[in-house]
């Protein structure tokens, strides 16, 4: 798909999900998952047996390392404090893993409690069975910065690249110093730090804009799309719009998070009040606080609309042996091609009979719940 389809794509996949998965976590965004959980705590849970998946699965030894990208700041804390868990109950080893951290600032030692080295010591380094020489980090306080970045990506790439590169997503869309505008295809570089950044950071410098570094050390986006897997962390209602642009929208350098739409292996995992401008779950949220409350009314209204969206966009296709047309030039084209799979419909995707089969099933249970609910509160 091209990049202005890929969001429409990931747009109906999810509206779709809400539908056929509306009580499990996971939404499947074609390659890309978004994993929605109730809260931090179960967030961090869910990251943590990811990570320790993925390394146990590949089976590290000393002539075989997993390299591990890593972030800062406070989404991957509680992640961080399972891992550190793991390792000390004996359920998973660091021994033969190999750190990459995503970024440092310019110019304060290694030592200041605000620098990036520091943060991975205290909330998780020191806690963890690691030799230290397996432990990446750009070194900010370097001759040559830009050598320095240079030398980081030719260590990846000595290391057989990194297998899972570990992320958070920021209020504006992100990843690592990767800032609103960034290239697609950058590569590890030096970053002069946006004003914006540099205010919101200000609470690790005792609230003094002027101690906050204007310069970082960062991976580009293209060297987080070249990991063999993503994982994403996105918590609270202020990173909601970001994540909404991130996977609902096109693909666009002005919010980097959404290039993992492109990733052939990627994983958003957030909680719920991360999900609150989504408009795939927005007619689940709202069905299901009418019902709560009591409106009968409202109910009936909402119940109305998701039965006119069901059987005019899907139910029809439930009806024929083959899929229906529904598509644009490109769209026809692409079904052409892969016609057993879920292509394009109303120029973005197109339904197989199982697929609208199994949302009819779906919505007759939804519908059925739903009344009963409406007759024990008359």
């Amino acid at each position: 798909l091209t990049s202005a389809a890929s969001g429409s794509f990931v747009k109906l996949v999810l509206t779709l999900a809400t539908f056929v998965t509306l009580n499990l976590p996971v939404l499947q965004v074609e390659n890309m998952q978004l994993v929605i959980l109730n809260d931090y705590e179960q967030m961090s849970e869910f990251a943590a047996k990811f990570v320790r998946r993925r390394i146990l699965d590949f089976n590290p030894s000393k002539d075989r390392y997993f390299t591990l990208g890593l972030p800062t700041g406070s989404t991957p804390l509680g992640m961080y404090k399972k891992l550190i868990d793991y390792c000390k109950n004996g359920q998973l080893s660091f021994q033969f893993v190999k750190t990459f951290n995503m970024d440092e600032y310019a110019g304060i030692p290694k030592n200041h409690p605000a620098s990036y080295h520091s943060f991975m010591y205290h909330n998780f380094f020191r806690h963890i069975d690691i030799h230290p020489s397996n432990v990446h980090i750009l070194d900010g306080n370097a001759a040559d910065l830009n050598k320095e970045c240079e030398e980081f990506e030719k260590e990846i790439h000595s290391a057989g690249g990194i297998m899972l590169f570990v992320g958070g997503v920021g209020s504006d869309g992100h990843v690592a110093f990767n800032e609103p505008g960034s290239s697609l295809a950058s590569r590890t570089r030096v970053k002069t730090l946006a004003q914006e950044t540099i205010v919101a950071n200000s609470r690790f410098f005792n609230n003094d804009i002027s101690q906050v570094p204007t310069q970082a050390l960062t991976v580009g986006v293209g060297t987080l799309l070249d990991a063999h897997e993503i994982l994403l962390l996105i918590s609270g209602s202020l990173k909601a719009h970001a994540l909404h642009n991130a996977v609902e929208n096109g693909v666009s350098h002005m919010w980097t998070a959404s290039a993992f739409q492109l990733h052939p292996k990627a994983t958003f995992v957030c909680d719920e009040d991360a999900t609150l401008e989504l408009k795939a779950t927005s007619e689940e949220n709202v069905l299901d606080k009418a019902m709560k409350s009591g409106d009968q009314d409202e109910v009936k209204n909402l119940l109305s609309q998701l039965r006119y969206v069901a059987e005019q966009k899907y139910l029809g296709n439930a009806q024929s042996n083959q899929p229906t047309m529904m598509a644009s030039e490109d769209g026809a084209k692409a079904v052409m091609k892969n016609p057993e799979s879920s292509m394009l419909f109303e120029g973005d995707i197109l339904l197989t009979p199982a697929q609208a089969n199994a949302i009819l099933k779906d919505l007759k249970q939804k519908f059925k719940t739903a009344r009963r609910s409406l007759r024990r509160r008359r």
